[in-house]
């Protein structure tokens, strides 16, 4: 395996990850525990590898993949969310976007790593990369949906918007993997950032008191 690609499957997976988690949460100080923080981070790794060795082995179902993979990622996620000392709490949300932040991170280096690349092909793994990176916003976005659906005790609501957010992720994936559309992955980061950037704003906030909502609303805008 050439060092490069595994060097960079470091840097172009967990780094941004962290570096999302780091500029998501500013502004939630006292609604989270640092420690479940790191835990939450670490499910979504390991939750990212399990899902990523399920959909390896199990990738000739064909069209159904476009489906069955959303399904089954949000109902990991689901599983390691949905347990009784977090539900109807706020910082679950957080909780959720941490998660997901770890599951979506784990993507990049899987892709460098088992896209058999022997001659180092700059073209070949930028569009793995951008396209790695809105796998990371949209898992991130499903981690908060399901967080809130959690929180809320509203999962029969949120476990299917989370499915149907990230069913193009699969559906492009599939569509380049059968008919070689690289490109097709720049359309990944666009959508990634949209939904991402909704949820920052629209959804997450509502776990903070009204004066702290209208403070992060103001950072977000000077973002």
């Amino acid at each position: 395996m050439n060092p490069i690609v595994i060097q960079s499957s470091l840097f172009l997976g967990i780094i941004p990850a962290l570096l999302l988690l780091y500029l998501s949460i500013k502004g939630y100080e006292g609604l989270y525990k640092e420690k479940n923080i790191f835990l939450s981070f670490i499910g979504g790794i390991i939750a990212g590898v399990i899902a990523i060795l399920i959909e390896w082995i199990t990738v000739s179902v064909g069209v159904l993949f476009i489906i069955l993979f959303p399904i089954l990622e949000q109902l990991l996620k689901t599983m390691i969310l949905n347990i009784g000392r977090l539900q109807n709490k706020k910082e679950t949300v957080i909780y959720g976007l941490c998660l997901g932040l770890g599951f979506g991170s784990i993507f990049t280096p899987f892709s460098l790593i088992t896209s058999n690349i022997i001659i180092l092909d700059i073209f070949g793994i930028s569009l793995i990369v951008i396209g790695s990176i809105g796998t990371i916003l949209l898992q991130a976005s499903t981690g908060i949906i399901i967080g809130y659906g959690v929180y809320t005790r509203k999962l029969r609501k949120y476990i299917p918007i989370a499915i149907l957010i990230y069913i193009p992720v699969t559906a492009i994936t599939w569509i380049t993997i059968l008919y070689r559309i690289d490109y097709l992955y720049l359309s990944l980061v666009f959508y990634g950032f949209v939904i991402y950037g909704y949820l920052l704003k629209n959804l997450l906030p509502r776990i903070l008191p009204q004066q702290q909502r209208r403070k992060r609303l103001r950072l977000l805008q000077q973002k």
